[in-house]
């Protein structure tokens, strides 16, 4: 292990002395969410932009944050939301006009927008730091003595910004993050008595993963195949399938070790990787950057990514916050596409159970604020299902910005003892969500263009029926024909329905044989529209 030096060993304790005030505060508010605070919202994706790069439409996955507006309805708090490049105006005008019971104007003079004006492949926390006059402005722009820092995930950029601001991170310390890559993660079930499938440790080269893989095998003669998954992936994007049936030939169940190396060695060449143009060449050189596991691959006729999403305050007390069965695509059904809520109720209570054993060893290692876990669960018969852990995402994930659109929106609340979520009228919620409503039809809707749509078809979240679509990355949609949206019932199948509406109008909308653009306004109709190819 590395030695630290001096001065990054003061860095160290002045961090965890920030964190501190978060305690300190805690104690002394009911409801920190709601509290008379500045937020800055720092989103960014800190994590390794090669592997980020293989998420289509990634630079503009900062604005999965932009939920936290909707935080403006409490008239006390302020927020400053920093990004890379400008947002569209009419995106924020979007999230602003959600808040039920606030003037528009109100909310938006106490929203401070900023960017840095920078479109290079860095994380934006590096970028921001970079600018020290944007960070002077920062500065003098928060109450530091009412003020905490929210961000995507924690890395040395994070806690470097939050150390040159003097505001508290509200997020795992970056020396923690550890927890959550796929090695750690193992370890964390394996400590919290947690199921999870067979496989290894992390590891840091090709021919140790070969004899880790070979090692598996030999636990499990019969198993057909196995995940290799790099230590820092997001949405399954650093995921490949190890296909064993056909080395049997050349590794029989007699043979020796040394065989069994060796045929996956070769069949390392043909890993089926679920990220588009991927080579193990590039893969093999990530191993040794990132780190690597193998593990079994979990089989069953009837099977299902369900996740459990918890939050650890900063005193120490672990709560459950929702679960979700994820819908996964992708070559071989590891790309998360999106979620629905709640979790199957065959499953959801043992789905909290297993979420607080993790959460509550997670405290202990000095964890902080957003985990959550993904199982595999498989019918075994008679509504049994048979569950395996993972992983951990020690972050805000794909299934953070829904559920706290439905809570912030509805100023619900969830109900451990169903794994429900009730609006104040009482009402159940369920949605279906995704970051990845995506057509190439779709291409070349601008921001305006958009919600000209959503206006005409009625298409957005109606508060006073707390039912409806709110949607987000809204950037993505001219270049990547790429959209999500959350798609908020007071059933399942009524979620599905307002989700498929949406989908219905958006294809008839961008069908170019039978185009009306009777529901443009004449200024959103730009130069050119003839134009338009879909």
């Amino acid at each position: 292990m590395q030695m630290l030096n001096v001065s990054e060993l003061q860095e160290i304790d002045k961090f965890r002395n920030l964190q501190l005030i978060l305690r300190d505060r805690w104690k002394t508010i009911e409801l920190f969410d709601h509290s008379d605070a500045d937020i800055l919202v720092i989103p960014s994706l800190s994590i390794d932009q090669r592997e980020l790069n293989k998420v289509e439409g990634c630079e503009h996955y900062e604005e999965r944050l932009l939920f936290s507006l909707i935080r403006l309805q409490n008239p006390r708090t302020r927020l400053i939301y920093v990004t890379s490049m400008p947002l569209h105006p009419s995106i924020i005008d979007y999230y602003l006009q959600l808040l039920p019971g606030i003037p528009f104007s109100h909310a938006r003079n106490r929203l401070l927008l900023l960017s840095t004006y920078d479109s290079s492949k860095k994380p934006l926390s590096q970028k921001i730091l970079e600018r020290p006059r944007l960070l002077e402005r920062i500065r003098q722009a928060l109450r530091l003595e009412k003020s905490f820092m929210t961000c995507y995930n924690s890395s040395h950029w994070e806690g470097e910004l939050s150390v040159k601001l003097g505001v508290p991170l509200y997020a795992a310390a970056p020396d923690l993050t550890i927890w959550g890559s796929k090695g750690g993660s193992r370890q964390i079930f394996a400590e919290s008595d947690v199921p999870h499938p067979d496989g290894s440790s992390s590891i840091w080269n090709e021919n140790d993963l070969a004899k880790a893989a070979a090692e598996l095998w030999e636990r499990q003669p019969t198993l057909q195949r196995m995940v290799v998954k790099l230590n820092e992936g997001i949405s399954g994007e650093g995921n490949a399938l190890l296909d064993l049936k056909p080395m049997a030939s050349v590794a029989p169940p007699n043979g020796s070790f040394a065989q069994r190396v060796a045929a996956i060695h070769e069949g390392f060449l043909n890993l089926r990787f679920q990220a588009k143009q991927e080579t193990w060449e590039n893969f093999s050189q990530r191993i040794c950057e990132l780190g690597a596991i193998v593990e079994a691959f979990v089989f069953g006729e009837i099977k299902r990514s369900p996740s459990v999403q918890g939050r650890i305050t900063p005193n120490g007390d672990v709560e459950i916050l929702s679960t979700h069965d994820q819908i996964l695509g992708g070559p071989d059904g590891q790309i998360y596409l999106g979620c629905r809520f709640p979790a199957d109720e065959a499953y959801r209570l043992q789905l909290q159970q297993l979420g607080l054993k993790i959460g509550r060893n997670l405290a202990k290692k000095g964890a902080l604020e957003r985990y959550g876990v993904d199982f595999i669960a498989v019918d075994t018969g008679n509504n049994q299902w048979d569950i395996q852990a993972i992983e951990i995402n020690l972050r805000k994930g794909g299934t953070t910005h829904p559920f706290m659109a439905l809570k912030l929106l509805t100023n619900g609340r969830y109900d451990l003892s169903t794994g429900l979520f009730y609006s104040q009228q009482g009402r159940a919620k369920y949605y279906i969500a995704t970051d990845n409503l995506q057509k190439e039809r779709y291409q070349g809707l601008l921001p305006n263009d958009f919600m000209d749509i959503i206006a005409h078809h009625k298409l957005h979240f109606d508060t006073g029926t707390e039912t409806g679509t709110v949607f987000h990355l809204m950037g993505c949609l001219s270049q990547f024909g790429k959209l999500g949206l959350t798609s908020i019932g007071d059933s399942p199948q009524h979620a599905e329905e307002i989700y498929n509406k949406v989908v219905k109008v958006l294809d008839q909308e961008t069908n170019s044989s039978s185009k009306d653009f009777s529901s443009l306004t004449d200024n959103s109709i730009p130069i050119g529209w003839d134009g338009y190819s879909c």
